[in-house]
Protein backbone atom coordinates (compact mmCIF):
# COMPACT_ATOMS: atom_id res chain seq x y z
CA UNK A 1 0.00 0.00 0.00
CA UNK A 2 1.25 3.47 -0.86
CA UNK A 3 2.39 5.55 2.08
CA UNK A 4 0.06 8.28 0.84
CA UNK A 5 -2.98 6.04 0.56
CA UNK A 6 -4.24 6.61 4.07
CA UNK A 7 -7.49 7.71 5.65
CA UNK A 8 -7.81 11.39 6.43
CA UNK A 9 -7.08 12.54 9.95
CA UNK A 10 -9.81 13.93 12.18
CA UNK A 11 -8.29 17.36 11.79
CA UNK A 12 -8.51 17.10 7.99
CA UNK A 13 -12.11 15.92 8.16
CA UNK A 14 -13.14 18.67 10.56
CA UNK A 15 -11.32 21.27 8.46
CA UNK A 16 -13.14 20.13 5.31
CA UNK A 17 -16.47 20.14 7.15
CA UNK A 18 -16.05 23.66 8.51
CA UNK A 19 -14.61 25.01 5.27
CA UNK A 20 -17.62 23.72 3.34
CA UNK A 21 -20.07 25.16 5.86
CA UNK A 22 -18.39 28.56 5.68
CA UNK A 23 -18.25 28.61 1.88
CA UNK A 24 -21.86 27.45 1.40
CA UNK A 25 -23.16 30.04 3.84
CA UNK A 26 -24.27 27.84 6.72
CA UNK A 27 -22.21 30.13 8.96
CA UNK A 28 -22.85 33.84 8.55
CA UNK A 29 -20.06 36.30 7.82
CA UNK A 30 -18.73 37.55 11.14
CA UNK A 31 -20.44 34.75 13.09
CA UNK A 32 -18.63 33.51 16.18
CA UNK A 33 -17.91 29.78 16.23
CA UNK A 34 -17.93 27.72 19.39
CA UNK A 35 -15.27 25.02 19.64
CA UNK A 36 -17.35 23.13 22.17
CA UNK A 37 -20.52 23.26 20.07
CA UNK A 38 -18.71 22.17 16.90
CA UNK A 39 -16.98 19.33 18.73
CA UNK A 40 -20.29 18.12 20.11
CA UNK A 41 -21.99 18.44 16.73
CA UNK A 42 -19.27 16.47 14.95
CA UNK A 43 -18.78 14.04 17.86
CA UNK A 44 -15.06 14.70 18.13
CA UNK A 45 -12.82 16.14 20.81
CA UNK A 46 -11.98 19.85 20.85
CA UNK A 47 -8.38 19.20 19.74
CA UNK A 48 -9.10 18.55 16.03
CA UNK A 49 -11.60 21.42 16.07
CA UNK A 50 -8.96 23.77 17.44
CA UNK A 51 -6.45 22.57 14.84
CA UNK A 52 -9.03 22.98 12.08
CA UNK A 53 -9.73 26.52 13.21
CA UNK A 54 -6.01 27.29 13.04
CA UNK A 55 -5.86 25.97 9.47
CA UNK A 56 -8.90 27.95 8.40
CA UNK A 57 -7.42 31.06 9.96
CA UNK A 58 -4.37 30.57 7.73
CA UNK A 59 -6.72 30.24 4.73
CA UNK A 60 -8.38 33.52 5.65
CA UNK A 61 -11.83 32.06 6.28
CA UNK A 62 -11.67 32.54 10.04
CA UNK A 63 -10.36 35.32 12.26
CA UNK A 64 -9.15 34.32 15.72
CA UNK A 65 -9.19 37.11 18.29
CA UNK A 66 -7.43 36.49 21.62
CA UNK A 67 -9.80 36.49 24.60
CA UNK A 68 -12.78 36.76 22.26
CA UNK A 69 -12.92 33.66 20.07
CA UNK A 70 -13.07 32.56 16.45
CA UNK A 71 -15.15 34.37 13.86
CA UNK A 72 -16.03 33.78 10.22
CA UNK A 73 -14.28 36.42 8.11
CA UNK A 74 -16.19 39.54 7.19
CA UNK A 75 -15.46 42.36 4.77
CA UNK A 76 -16.27 46.03 5.05
CA UNK A 77 -17.13 47.73 1.71
CA UNK A 78 -13.64 49.20 1.35
CA UNK A 79 -12.09 45.75 1.92
CA UNK A 80 -14.42 44.23 -0.64
CA UNK A 81 -13.35 46.91 -3.07
CA UNK A 82 -9.70 45.96 -2.59
CA UNK A 83 -10.54 42.27 -2.97
CA UNK A 84 -12.25 42.98 -6.28
CA UNK A 85 -9.25 45.06 -7.39
CA UNK A 86 -7.02 42.07 -6.66
CA UNK A 87 -9.37 39.80 -8.62
CA UNK A 88 -9.23 42.08 -11.65
CA UNK A 89 -5.45 42.15 -11.54
CA UNK A 90 -4.97 38.40 -11.09
CA UNK A 91 -7.76 37.12 -13.32
CA UNK A 92 -7.05 39.39 -16.29
CA UNK A 93 -3.38 38.39 -16.17
CA UNK A 94 -4.26 34.69 -15.92
CA UNK A 95 -6.86 34.85 -18.68
CA UNK A 96 -4.44 36.63 -21.02
CA UNK A 97 -1.75 34.05 -20.38
CA UNK A 98 -4.13 31.11 -20.72
CA UNK A 99 -5.46 32.33 -24.09
CA UNK A 100 -1.89 32.79 -25.31
CA UNK A 101 -0.37 29.49 -24.14
CA UNK A 102 -3.28 27.02 -23.82
CA UNK A 103 -6.23 28.33 -25.87
CA UNK A 104 -7.70 24.94 -26.78
CA UNK A 105 -7.45 23.52 -23.27
CA UNK A 106 -8.91 26.72 -21.84
CA UNK A 107 -11.82 26.70 -24.27
CA UNK A 108 -12.59 23.06 -23.51
CA UNK A 109 -12.46 23.61 -19.75
CA UNK A 110 -14.60 26.75 -19.80
CA UNK A 111 -17.12 25.18 -22.17
CA UNK A 112 -17.48 22.19 -19.86
CA UNK A 113 -18.13 24.53 -16.93
CA UNK A 114 -20.76 26.44 -18.89
CA UNK A 115 -22.46 23.17 -19.85
CA UNK A 116 -22.64 22.20 -16.18
CA UNK A 117 -23.89 25.69 -15.30
CA UNK A 118 -26.69 25.27 -17.85
CA UNK A 119 -27.64 21.91 -16.36
CA UNK A 120 -27.63 23.38 -12.86
CA UNK A 121 -29.84 26.28 -13.92
CA UNK A 122 -32.26 23.91 -15.59
CA UNK A 123 -32.44 21.80 -12.44
CA UNK A 124 -32.79 24.83 -10.18
CA UNK A 125 -29.59 23.79 -8.42
CA UNK A 126 -28.19 27.18 -7.45
CA UNK A 127 -25.46 25.74 -5.22
CA UNK A 128 -24.07 23.68 -8.10
CA UNK A 129 -24.24 26.69 -10.41
CA UNK A 130 -22.20 28.77 -7.98
CA UNK A 131 -19.70 25.96 -7.55
CA UNK A 132 -19.24 25.82 -11.32
CA UNK A 133 -18.85 29.61 -11.30
CA UNK A 134 -15.89 29.16 -8.96
CA UNK A 135 -14.46 26.39 -11.16
CA UNK A 136 -14.85 28.57 -14.27
CA UNK A 137 -12.58 31.27 -12.89
CA UNK A 138 -10.10 28.70 -11.60
CA UNK A 139 -9.71 27.46 -15.18
CA UNK A 140 -7.90 30.70 -16.07
CA UNK A 141 -5.17 29.79 -13.62
CA UNK A 142 -5.13 26.08 -14.43
CA UNK A 143 -4.38 26.94 -18.06
CA UNK A 144 -2.09 29.93 -17.53
CA UNK A 145 1.04 27.82 -16.91
CA UNK A 146 2.15 29.99 -14.00
CA UNK A 147 2.01 28.37 -10.59
CA UNK A 148 3.05 31.56 -8.83
CA UNK A 149 0.05 33.36 -10.28
CA UNK A 150 -2.18 30.52 -9.11
CA UNK A 151 -0.62 30.58 -5.64
CA UNK A 152 -1.45 34.27 -5.39
CA UNK A 153 -5.04 33.64 -6.48
CA UNK A 154 -5.55 30.92 -3.89
CA UNK A 155 -5.11 33.52 -1.14
CA UNK A 156 -8.48 35.01 -2.13
CA UNK A 157 -10.23 32.13 -3.95
CA UNK A 158 -11.95 30.69 -0.88
CA UNK A 159 -13.21 34.11 0.19
CA UNK A 160 -14.64 34.63 -3.29
CA UNK A 161 -16.37 31.24 -3.18
CA UNK A 162 -17.91 32.15 0.17
CA UNK A 163 -19.07 35.53 -1.14
CA UNK A 164 -20.65 33.91 -4.20
CA UNK A 165 -22.71 31.68 -1.94
CA UNK A 166 -24.08 34.72 -0.13
CA UNK A 167 -24.46 37.23 -2.94
CA UNK A 168 -24.93 35.15 -6.07
CA UNK A 169 -28.43 33.73 -5.63
CA UNK A 170 -30.36 36.72 -6.95
CA UNK A 171 -32.05 35.63 -10.24
CA UNK A 172 -30.99 38.78 -12.10
CA UNK A 173 -27.40 38.34 -11.00
CA UNK A 174 -27.37 34.68 -11.99
CA UNK A 175 -28.81 35.40 -15.44
CA UNK A 176 -26.26 38.17 -16.02
CA UNK A 177 -23.46 35.97 -14.71
CA UNK A 178 -24.41 33.09 -17.00
CA UNK A 179 -24.61 35.35 -20.04
CA UNK A 180 -21.18 36.82 -19.36
CA UNK A 181 -19.63 33.38 -18.90
CA UNK A 182 -20.97 32.35 -22.31
CA UNK A 183 -19.57 35.53 -23.86
CA UNK A 184 -16.16 34.81 -22.32
CA UNK A 185 -16.15 31.31 -23.82
CA UNK A 186 -16.93 32.80 -27.23
CA UNK A 187 -14.07 35.28 -26.90
CA UNK A 188 -11.64 32.51 -25.96
CA UNK A 189 -12.77 30.46 -28.97
CA UNK A 190 -12.16 33.48 -31.23
CA UNK A 191 -8.86 34.35 -29.55
CA UNK A 192 -10.17 37.85 -28.85
CA UNK A 193 -8.16 38.78 -25.75
CA UNK A 194 -9.15 42.45 -25.71
CA UNK A 195 -12.89 41.73 -25.73
CA UNK A 196 -12.48 38.92 -23.21
CA UNK A 197 -10.72 41.26 -20.81
CA UNK A 198 -13.38 43.93 -21.23
CA UNK A 199 -16.11 41.41 -20.35
CA UNK A 200 -14.13 40.01 -17.43
CA UNK A 201 -13.43 43.44 -15.96
CA UNK A 202 -17.11 44.35 -16.16
CA UNK A 203 -17.95 40.96 -14.66
CA UNK A 204 -15.90 41.47 -11.52
CA UNK A 205 -15.08 45.18 -11.30
CA UNK A 206 -15.76 46.57 -7.83
CA UNK A 207 -17.88 49.48 -9.04
CA UNK A 208 -19.91 47.54 -11.58
CA UNK A 209 -20.23 43.97 -10.33
CA UNK A 210 -23.07 42.77 -8.17
CA UNK A 211 -20.78 41.89 -5.24
CA UNK A 212 -20.01 45.59 -4.89
CA UNK A 213 -23.63 46.69 -5.28
CA UNK A 214 -25.01 44.13 -2.84
CA UNK A 215 -22.37 44.85 -0.23
CA UNK A 216 -22.64 48.60 -0.34
CA UNK A 217 -26.40 49.08 -0.52
CA UNK A 218 -28.05 49.00 2.90
CA UNK A 219 -31.03 46.96 1.79
CA UNK A 220 -28.85 44.41 0.04
CA UNK A 221 -30.70 44.79 -3.27
CA UNK A 222 -27.77 45.53 -5.52
CA UNK A 223 -28.64 45.04 -9.18
CA UNK A 224 -25.39 43.68 -10.73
Amino acid sequence: MSLFNRPKSLTELVTENLRERIITGEFELGEQLSEARIAKNLEVSRTPVREAINRLEMEGLLVVEPQRGSFVFNLEPEELAKLCDARVCLETTALTSAIQVNPQALHAALSACVDRMKEARGAGNDAEYLFQDTMFHQCFFDCADNRFLNDAYQTIALKMAALRSRLGYHPDHMAKSFREHIELVQCVEQGDIAKALDILKLHIDRKEGSYWSDATQPDGTGSG
